[in-house]
């Protein structure tokens, strides 16, 4: 029986990256795209509680959804798909998921989302801005999905990966990485609009990471694919030990 793929993203279900991606996936198996239908960036773990989710069919097992990529991987996998799929795989993001990204991010909590469901899943994108090489990240995808699917990911686990943007014969390996720590200039930038009412823009321009070896930040800046292993489990295990300690 072929392998059943489902495939998200946060960019939107018209976006190039979530294109190439399905197009080179469908090496393995039966692809289907349930995604939102538009940009839904920064949306985290949003889930639509409060007004009804509409379906929209762009094609043969194409979806789009007005909600968030976590709305959509619930959707697929209890309302639009007749079977619960083998592998889920979010992105190709436009632009990174690095260090704190991840606590914003709607193409990683997809795969955050589909983990939580019991279903193997990886998010992947491609750390560029413009000039976009979608089909070296959909490479590395195809690859990872394999061998997913021979060898399984432990328990409660996803991937979170990024691939720099330059050429196949350019990138030098990958590494297994953790999460690293970038750097942001102001986070909330202020104007006043023609009628003297001032408005708020949030999200500060990205200055770079701190160089800390073995993250994701600094295995990219080096052109190594970062996979960074992600839990469901939030806990900090290390701290339960002292904060038993305390005498409230």
């Amino acid at each position: 029986m072929p392998m059943k793929i489902l495939i998200t993203n946060d960019d939107g279900v018209l976006s190039e990256g979530l294109r190439t991606l399905a197009q080179t996936i469908a090496a393995l198996g039966d692809v289907s795209v349930v995604a939102p239908d538009r940009e839904r960036s920064a949306s985290a773990h949003s889930l639509t509680l409060h007004r009804p989710l509409r379906v929209e069919e762009r094609g043969p097992r194409i979806y789009a959804v007005d909600g968030t990529p976590v709305d959509c991987v619930n959707l697929a996998v209890y309302g639009i798909l007749k079977a619960h799929p083998d592998l889920v795989i979010s992105g190709i993001n436009n632009g990174p998921n690095l260090g704190e990204d991840l606590v914003y991010s709607g193409t990683v909590s997809a795969a955050f989302e589909a983990t939580f469901l019991g279903i193997p899943a990886f998010a992947i994108s491609l750390v560029a801005r413009q000039d976009f090489r979608y089909q070296v990240a959909a490479n590395f995808a195809l690859t990872v999905a394999t061998h997913i699917m021979r060898e399984g990911l432990p328990a409660d686990t996803f991937l979170n990966i990024n691939v720099p943007n330059v050429e196949e014969n350019e990138i030098r390996s990958y590494t297994i990485t953790r999460q690293g720590k970038r750097v942001f200039a102001d986070a909330i930038v202020e104007k006043v609009d023609p009628r003297g009412k001032k408005y708020y823009w949030i999200g500060g321009g990205d200055q770079g990471f701190q160089e800390i070896g073995g993250t994701d930040c600094y295995a990219v800046a080096r052109n190594s694919i970062s996979i960074t292993p992600l839990c469901v489990d939030l806990t900090n295990h290390d701290a339960v030990q002292k904060l038993e300690a305390w005498r409230l």
